[in-house]
């Protein structure tokens, strides 16, 4: 399986990070090695000493598709999630000032946190998704899929025009703002509207 990830899709996170909004998606990948299911705990890597949450909802292919146009992009999956990108952000720091691809920085072992998913016929309009992650009990980020630059029909044609969508891949849409650090002990909590979608601790 494949995962596909989408960076620079919430204009205030741009904001944030300094970042000008893209004309067109910013796609990087990450190997199924980088996958952390069932609320394990994260450990932090010992290359990094700026490790970055970037909450993300997380959409589960269902179907094989190439060059899937806008309009037949819902077809394609079901099931919408939550989850977490992790980054290295002093190592990406380091690798874009060098001029060097930046995957180490965002590809590394379980730096792909995946959650519950809900089915898309109990979420309604796609486009107006409430999510939110909570930092040891307080809310750090709080975003809504209106807010993306890109929406995820779009995004799912865009992918298809350059990869095969395999059953079982999974495309990450984008972090909106309030990135930052996490610290052992830390617990992460993730919740879709009201419902909670993960909910592990930083070791």
């Amino acid at each position: 399986m494949k995962i596909f990830a989408i960076g620079q899709n919430y204009k205030e996170h741009n904001k944030e990070l300094n970042s000008t909004n893209p004309t067109e998606p910013v796609v990087f990948m990450k190997p199924d090695t980088a996958l952390l299911k069932n609320n394990k705990p994260f450990y932090i890597p010992d290359f990094t000493n700026e490790l970055h949450y970037e909450t993300e909802l997380i959409v589960k292919f269902n179907r094989l598709g190439k060059n899937i146009d806008t309009s037949f992009s819902n077809r394609y999956y079901a099931e919408i999630g939550l989850g977490v990108d992790f980054t290295a952000r002093d190592l990406q720091r380091k690798l874009k000032a060098e001029g060097k691809p930046w995957e180490l920085s965002k590809a590394f072992d379980n730096s792909a946190v995946i959650g519950n998913f809900f089915p898309v016929e109990e979420l309604g309009n796609i486009q107006e998704i409430q999510f939110r992650l909570d930092l040891n009990g307080k809310t750090v980020q709080n975003g809504n899929s209106s807010e993306m630059i890109f929406p995820i029909n779009e995004l799912v044609m865009y992918v298809s025009r350059f990869f095969t969508i395999k059953i079982g891949d999974i495309l990450f849409t984008g972090t909106p703002a309030g990135v930052g650090k996490v610290t052992i002990g830390d617990r992460l909590e993730g919740y879709i509207f009201d419902k909670k979608m993960f909910d592990f601790q930083i070791k």
